[in-house]
């Protein structure tokens, strides 16, 4: 199963490594919320839950990116700190949310406020 697939069988998050994952996922689906995280960063782990709220709550097809597996992600969306939320509608990137750890309501509301 590729990430694509399991990104539409579950209301969980799905794990991508590539900017061409990245490509694939944002061209497959109408909206997609994308956390940007590494390994060992606290606020990263526990935003992780509420993105699976975020996930159940809305329409969105969330995924996860560790920019160490694929350094262009970084570069190409200038990220600074992590967690970054990037949400992309109809392939387009529309907004980000870089203020540390969030809330699942916040990530809601950051999500619904460009429908």
């Amino acid at each position: 199963m590729s990430s694509t697939e399991s990104a539409t069988a579950t209301t969980k998050p799905v794990r991508i490594d590539t900017a061409e994952e990245l490509d694939a996922l944002v061209a497959e689906h109408d909206r997609v919320l994308l956390d940007i995280y590494t390994k060992g960063c606290t606020l990263c782990q526990s935003i992780e839950p509420v993105l699976g709220n975020v996930a159940k709550a809305t329409d969105v097809v969330v995924a996860m990116l560790n920019p160490q597996t694929d350094m262009s992600v970084a570069e190409r969306y200038t990220i600074r700190s992590v967690p970054t939320l990037l949400l992309f509608e109809d392939g387009d990137l529309v907004d980000r949310l870089a203020d540390g750890f969030q809330g699942a309501q916040a990530v809601v509301d950051f999500v619904e406020k460009e429908r």
